[in-house]
């Protein structure tokens, strides 16, 4: 563009969005530590009527198959054993493939925990009329992937989420977490709001309460609404008070707090597999890791845990820590994983000279 305007001495405008500019410019894999983001995808075709993306990020478009899975397999290389994969809607993921087919998103999932040394799976953020039948079969036949998902609704009433141009009802939001627990019972859900949209009653925000009352939501990204120049939603009247908007977050904000408590505190007593990920910010003699809920847990440990996976008892649960209890390392998990009850028997030689033998 500079060389044309050099050349022709005129304006020059490109307000496209050329699919080769999207990740063509990607770094090279480099893992630093045991938990590594990939992106998958960009932009947004939604166009919810609050928000910026589609204006500034384009339409959606997603990278390659080929490419997506060399990125994962040089970060397992590298040590990586969880991967976060990345976009502004990833479920509406569709990757060409090298044979001039397209990949869906539960089977890049499914490729993705396949690879050798990724171990834990996660992904954000997703929409939930993208959110199909064939990604809730992933969570019955892929352990890799977490019980953990964050899903934003925005709002629980029908009469919003259609200002909104959601594309999607609260029961429909509903019927998609229903079906996710009934093969998770141990799913834990994170979700996004926004609070005192254009023309939201009382009425409407109770609404979205019920929702959360509903779920049981662990944590929330939740904000007032603002005005994005640009958007639809910026010439509708901003009819609700800042007072009013203050209000209803900290409403909401308190009971999703209650929630995560709920949770935590249900946690307490349970043995959790941990992803290590370095020594504690607060006492580097202990280490810290990830639960698959996405929580954070303080224990001792030896160092050489970091990286791997540990099997931890929560003992405390607090509101903003965890403390567990180290039980037992990556190689006695495995074994335990790998030995059948009907393996183990005394070790000696019996008067036949066969040698049978118990785990150490």
């Amino acid at each position: 563009m500079i060389k044309q305007v050099q050349q022709d001495h005129g304006t020059v405008v490109d307000v496209s969005f050329p699919e080769i500019e999207k990740f063509d410019s990607l770094p090279e894999p480099r893992a630093e530590g045991a938990t590594a983001f990939v992106s998958i995808m960009e932009g947004c075709s939604k166009y919810c009527t609050y928000c910026i993306v589609p204006y500034t990020r384009g339409e959606e478009v997603s990278r390659p198959l080929d490419d997506i899975l060399l990125e994962v397999a040089q970060l397992a290389e590298q040590g990586v054993r969880e991967i976060n994969l990345l976009g502004q809607n990833v479920n509406s993921f569709v990757g060409a493939t090298h044979d001039g087919g397209t990949c869906s998103f539960a089977e890049l999932l499914r490729y993705v925990a396949s690879i050798d040394g990724i171990d834990r799976l996660r992904y954000t953020t997703s929409n939930p009329i993208d959110f199909t039948d064939d990604i809730i079969d992933v969570y019955t036949d892929t352990p890799e992937l977490v019980d953990f998902l964050h899903l934003p609704v925005q709002a629980g009433a029908d009469r919003i989420l259609n200002l909104m141009k959601r594309g999607h009802t609260a029961e429909q939001y509903k019927e998609i977490i229903a079906s996710l627990k009934a093969v998770r019972p141990n799913l834990t859900v994170s979700s996004d709001f926004i609070v005192g949209f254009p023309n939201e009653t009382d009425q409407d925000f109770e609404q979205t309460m019920d929702l959360i009352d509903y779920i049981g939501f662990d944590t929330s990204y939740s904000f007032i609404y603002s005005q994005r120049p640009g958007t639809p939603a910026a010439d509708m009247p901003d009819d609700v008070t800042l007072e009013t908007k203050k209000q209803r977050l900290a409403i909401l904000q308190d009971r999703i707090h209650q929630y995560s408590q709920q949770i935590g505190r249900r946690m307490v007593g349970s043995v959790q597999r941990i992803l290590v990920e370095g020594p504690s910010r607060k006492n580097i003699m202990e280490l810290y890791g990830r639960t698959e809920n996405n929580r954070i847990v303080n224990f001792e440990g030896d160092h050489r845990s970091i990286g791997g996976f540990v099997d931890v008892e929560i003992t405390e649960v607090h509101s903003n820590s965890i403390r567990g209890k180290f039980i037992r390392g990556e190689s006695e998990m495995n074994l335990r994983e790998s030995i059948r009850p009907s393996d183990i028997v005394n070790k000696h030689e019996d008067t036949l000279g066969v040698s049978t033998f118990t785990p150490e």
